[in-house]
């Protein structure tokens, strides 16, 4: 091949700068992943219920739900309001608690040493909550506060007026759904909490068994109860069966306890409770994916052939997800964002992007790959797919905007929280009643108070976003969202590119 001429050459090149002009801006560079993941800990902060320590940093937020639990005549005070209202649901709070722990198991050694900390003292603050919810022997506590009356309010925690009505399931009657979540939580934080705290551990442990033995023993799904049922529907009802929350929290505690009972239980259960539907879902109300992936572990590593349908199922779950994959089907946005249709998207982003990681992590330790047809997925390749996701959250996306408060130099203004969008009670101490927030709901000023590193809903299928309070399929944060993505955030913290 000849040389260029100078002249030709000189026509390329011009050529070639005028179409980069063309095309999306790249990132210039990596993301900071540390702050990202600093950040994902601290809005936690923001979501805390119950007596507010000296050293809380969400500076803005105060006390609340100080009488909860006192009709029951329990102390129910503490854990996490779930979104951008005052309701503390104990389905989607486990689940949280789940994924929190289970990014530290995974990613907590890609942590820096204070972002640990952070992580450990965020799950301690939602399962010292969980353990009160089963204090009691035979009964389960599955929801503090009326949402019917709750959400047609728009009032700070801290003036919080309405009812706060604790929704209890006693045996016999079923809360499989919950009490197995909760069951995986406990098990899942006791492996988090092993090695710097070996007695809470062990007390995590001790409950996360109760749990599951009230899980199993009543079976059913807790938004079956007539008395509850419509104050937990539709919020969080259990619309896809308890059966997976039963292999879920069985699975959790095989990992946690190494006792071979759960692994008879898995193996004997599998087929009646669901196990190969292989339903490619995965957030608080669907666990087969994350189960999939969860025990393929154990046949990865030692090659249990009853396990063998669990990494099957989690292959073909990979394998929706990769576009070289002839089985691939899932849908993206025009900018390459995982989209699901229903609202509140990025709860499958950042759900799908962990799960990704995880399991590229368990064939890249046993040396394996991801089987789709004939075609075969490595690690690398599930590990972009979860990079592709986590940088367009962030800002690498059509409106460069991060999807993240607090990130960036441009992130959500008027997100769907009360605490965020009513001035703050050592700004504004006189008390703003049920509909008096009416006013700062409806203004289209910035919120007041920075929830920081709060992850919304996220933009439509079509990449776009408003920013609009009002519209909280897009603009609410949910605990769910954030959980998972601190084990996304500590893995790329360590592994930038």
């Amino acid at each position: 091949m000849k040389n260029p001429s100078s002249s030709s050459f000189l026509h390329f090149l011009v050529s070639a700068l005028a179409l980069a002009t063309l095309r999306p801006p790249l990132a210039i560079a990596s993301h900071d992943y540390v702050d990202a993941l600093s950040k994902a800990i601290l809005f936690f902060e923001g979501q805390r219920s119950g007596f507010l320590p000296r050293d809380q940093r969400m500076a803005w937020r105060c006390n609340s739900g100080l009488s909860d639990g006192w009709t029951h005549g329990i102390d129910l005070t503490g854990g996490y309001y779930d979104a951008g209202d005052n309701v503390k649901y104990g389905f989607p709070l486990a689940f949280t608690t789940t994924l929190l722990s289970w990014s530290v198991v995974e990613f907590g050694d890609s942590m820096p040493p204070s972002e640990l900390r952070n992580a450990l003292v965020a799950i301690r603050w939602s399962t010292d909550y969980l353990l009160k919810t089963i204090s009691q022997a035979d009964r389960i506590f599955v929801q503090v506060g009326d949402p019917n009356i709750d959400h047609n309010c728009w009032e700070r925690p801290e003036d919080m007026d309405t009812a706060r009505t604790a929704y209890v399931v006693d045996a016999p009657n079923p809360a499989s759904d919950v009490a197995g979540e909760t069951a995986a939580a406990l098990a899942a934080s006791s492996m988090a909490f092993r090695s710097s705290d070996p007695g809470y551990s062990e007390t995590l442990l001790r409950n996360a068994i109760k749990a599951f033995e009230f899980a199993d023993s009543y079976r059913g799904a807790y938004s079956d109860n007539e008395d509850i049922k419509n104050d937990v529907c539709p919020f969080y009802c259990d619309f896809d069966g308890y059966q997976d929350e039963l292999l879920w929290g069985a699975a959790w505690l095989r990992r946690a306890t190494e006792n071979e009972a759960y692994l008879d239980y898995i193996q004997n259960n599998g087929q009646t409770l669901g196990a190969e539907e292989n339903i490619n879902e995965f957030g608080w109300d669907n666990k087969h994916a994350g189960l999939n992936v969860l025990v393929s572990k154990e046949f990865l590593e030692g090659s249990i052939l009853s396990l063998q349908s669990y990494k099957a199922s989690a292959d073909s779950f990979m394998c929706t997800l990769i576009p070289d994959s002839p089985s691939s089907h899932i849908e993206f946005t025009p900018g390459g964002l995982i989209y699901k249709p229903g609202g509140s998207n990025l709860q499958h982003v950042t759900s799908i992007s962990f799960l990704l990681l995880v399991y590229a992590n368990y064939l890249e330790k046993t040396s394996q790959s991801a089987t789709c047809g004939g075609v075969s997925i490595s690690p690398w390749s599930l590990r972009q797919q979860a990079k592709r996701q986590v940088d367009y959250v962030l800002g690498d996306n059509p409106k460069g905007m991060s999807y993240m408060v607090g990130y960036g130099n441009s992130y959500p203004q008027r997100i769907h929280h009360r605490g965020s969008s009513i001035p703050s009670i050592r700004d504004h101490p006189d008390k703003v009643a049920c509909k008096d927030g009416s006013v700062y709901y409806g203004s289209w000023n910035p919120n007041p108070n920075i929830l920081v590193g709060a992850l919304v809903g996220g933009p439509g299928e079509d990449d776009s976003f408003e920013d609009d309070r009002a519209d909280f399929r897009e603009s609410e944060p949910t605990t769910y969202i954030n959980a998972p993505f601190v084990g996304v955030l500590a893995y790329f913290a360590a592994n930038p590119n």
